[in-house]
């Protein structure tokens, strides 16, 4: 579970605030990282369910309406990427997490540049495609669509497996960085779905565990309590009335 809305951890002049639904996969990499090399944030909880980000008082952050959003005092920044980056570079964050080292750096900075349109994108429609397009749509998913989906998933694996992990701990080696938590927060959110991606890969596996041992098993388990729960996204949704408002836009985007 997140903190409550507006509850802050830390309180001084370094204090910075996240606009953050764990729903989403970024917004929970940089909630795992603030919290875990203690960074002093306010957590700003924008609830994407009731369609908050597509209120005018969001708008006035963030005119792309989208989580995580950064605010530095007068700063304003999105993306998640570059949140990281920033959170590492103007905290201090240990250099493990974005090494000063060329070579390391450029090893998480090619795995970033990678997953985007491989790990990200057929992990994002299979949650999509499982969890919310058969109820939003009246219609379940083209099998061949889904097998497809899965499939370029599978490949994914296969290339962060033999590429980015060989057989080193990490993806840069024998410490944790910011490519290790944007690779397990896509990793999932399939996995909220039932679809165990890890089943059947032990180097998978194995890398997963150290990640959640690095992290602490309590501060996992608490970013990813509300993927672990999806089922209840479609009812929630429908709760605060979005069904019919997204209904529209998916049908738009998956058909």
């Amino acid at each position: 579970m997140g903190l409550p809305e507006g509850q802050t951890l830390q309180l001084d002049t370094m204090t910075v605030e996240l606009f953050l639904d764990l729903h989403s996969q970024p917004c929970r990499a940089v909630y795992l990282f603030a919290k875990k090399a203690n960074i002093p944030f306010e957590y700003k909880k924008v609830d994407l369910a009731s369609g908050e980000q597509y209120g005018e008082e969001f708008g006035q952050i963030s005119m792309v309406r989208k989580v995580p959003v950064l605010r530095d005092g007068d700063f304003i920044l999105t993306e998640s990427i570059a949140i990281l980056m920033y959170l590492a570079e103007k905290f201090s964050t240990p250099d493990h997490w974005y090494p000063a080292e060329s070579q390391k750096r450029a090893r998480v900075n090619e795995y970033l540049s990678w997953q985007h349109k491989a790990i990200r994108e057929s992990g994002s429609k299979i949650f999509w495609f499982r969890a919310m397009v058969p109820l939003l749509t009246g219609a379940p998913v083209d099998q061949e669509r889904m097998d497809s989906a899965v499939e370029d998933l599978t490949s994914s694996l296969t290339i962060f497996e033999e590429k980015f992990l060989q057989k080193t701990s990490f993806i840069i080696g024998q410490d944790i960085s910011l490519a290790d938590l944007v690779a397990i927060v896509e990793l999932m959110q399939p996995v909220g779905t039932g679809l165990d991606v890890f089943e059947g890969r032990p180097l998978l596996g194995e890398w997963r565990d150290r990640v959640k041992k690095e992290l602490g098993e309590s501060l996992f388990d608490e970013a990813h309590h509300v993927i672990m729960h999806a089922h209840t996204l479609p009812q929630e949704l429908e709760d605060k009335g979005m069904l019919e408002f997204l209904k529209p836009r998916l049908k738009k985007l998956f058909n």
